[in-house]
């Protein structure tokens, strides 16, 4: 399992849906685009101390990662990571669910939290689907 949490990392990578490193994380949660903040195990206290000032006062979760920054770094193919936002809901949402399967429920809180985030989004995306489709072909109506 923590293989496959690891390797979710690196398809998140090529996915360019993760940003990695303290100045990306930090540039991520200021524009507003990460959705979770990871934390390596053995992070220094700095980092972690940086890492909650990013978040201050904004809607981003963080998660301290039962991962060393050694693994970190193999799962993400670069080296000396020990920090790192995700910017996609979805990987987001399914980075948590393998993380409390390792766990045993350690991030329940966070999954549900994202669970609601990564609904919403999909329902703000059929909206937006169905308004495009009624703006080029006319909403029929039904008499009444």
């Amino acid at each position: 399992m923590r293989e496959k949490t690891l390797n979710l990392l690196g398809l998140m990578r090529r996915a360019n849906a993760i940003a990695v490193g303290e100045t990306n994380t930090g540039a991520a949660v200021k524009a507003g685009k990460a959705k979770l903040v990871l934390v390596a195990s053995d992070a220094s206290d700095n980092a972690r101390h940086r890492a909650e000032n990013f978040i201050a006062g904004r809607n981003t979760i963080k998660i301290d990662l039962p991962f060393t920054k050694a693994e970190l770094s193999k799962g993400l193919g670069l080296p000396g990571c020990s920090m790192a936002a995700v910017t996609d809901v979805g990987f987001s949402n399914a980075l948590v669910k393998l993380l409390n399967e390792l766990s045993d429920g350690k991030y329940q809180e966070e999954g549900e939290e994202l669970q609601k985030r990564c609904m919403k989004a999909e329902r703000r995306k059929a909206e937006s689907k169905a308004h495009e489709r009624n703006k080029r072909i006319g909403k029929r109506r039904t008499k009444a």
